[in-house]
């Protein structure tokens, strides 16, 4: 579960012939990860998950209905669109089984953390993943959302709720925690550059990671960020791919890292 780099990874256990779980797999947004979450880029979307599989978690608004269109769209999953209410209640009903049957079921859960820019509704402090899709690009209204940089606590404290929940529903299950190499490509800061702003996110995620693993007997880091922004320039080799500098990294890039978590992981 997380971001792009979350789909790098399944990709390659996948291929290699691992026990991937894979649930929802009808569904257009379960390319992404083991179930329809999509791509989570942030802990308080992660830590909603979470509690939309194992408890009551009721926002104040649910659904987004685009004003010209009349697209119903999932807020809080990256633009998944249905015709009605009804398709989008019943579809969300059925993918809420399917994820807490792939979260319960894990020996090994992968959490990719991507970034710490979000936009928060003011109304109950549930966080949306992008303000992007249907109803934002038809003049939705997003008066309601506050866009803040979230902040080392409460990183940290949303991680924490995770585990609480998977320590009730899944004890047994390792928590194996990554920083995502993939850069921000824009940012929402007015007071900061891309670069400072993508730097600033990640060095806050890569501090949150750090003490999430050390505060856990089952949580483990790996270091997938350090060897893509660190180790391969430091060693003269390309990261990122061409015509996406900052943005994804190659093929080349991933197969390291996937060849070191073989190394640290696999017999």
């Amino acid at each position: 579960m997380g971001s792009c780099f979350a789909r790098e990874i399944r990709k390659v256990l996948m291929n290699r012939g691992y026990a991937y779980i894979t649930e929802e797999s009808h569904h257009p947004a379960a390319i992404h990860a083991s179930a329809a979450w999509e791509r989570v880029y942030n802990t308080f979307s992660m830590r909603q998950i979470f509690e939309y599989t194992f408890g009551v978690w009721e926002p104040d608004l649910r659904w987004w209905k685009s004003p010209a269109s009349g697209t119903i769209q999932d807020p809080f999953r990256r633009i998944i669109l249905y015709e009605t209410i009804e398709a989008a209640e019943a579809d969300f009903a059925r993918h809420r089984v399917h994820s807490r049957r792939a979260l319960e079921k894990a020996q090994v859960l992968i959490l990719t953390l991507g970034l710490t820019e979000v936009w928060q509704d003011q109304v109950d402090g549930s966080v949306i993943c992008l303000p992007s899709g249907p109803y934002v690009n038809e003049g939705g209204d997003m008066h309601r959302y506050h866009f803040k940089v979230s902040r080392y606590e409460e990183n940290l404290k949303n991680l924490q709720r995770v585990h609480e929940l998977m320590s009730v529903f899944n004890p047994g299950c390792k928590i194996l925690i990554t920083v995502s190499p993939v850069h921000l490509w824009a940012t929402f800061r007015m007071d900061a550059d891309i670069i400072t702003a993508s730097c600033n996110s990640k060095s806050t995620l890569r501090a949150v990671a750090d003490e999430f693993a050390a505060g856990h007997d089952n949580v483990y880091y790996f270091p997938a960020f350090e060897m893509a922004t660190i180790y391969r320039p430091v060693m003269g080799l390309p990261v990122f791919a061409d015509g996406k500098e900052n943005f994804h990294v190659n093929p080349e890039t991933v197969a390291f890292i996937m060849s070191q978590f073989f190394r640290f992981y696999t017999a």
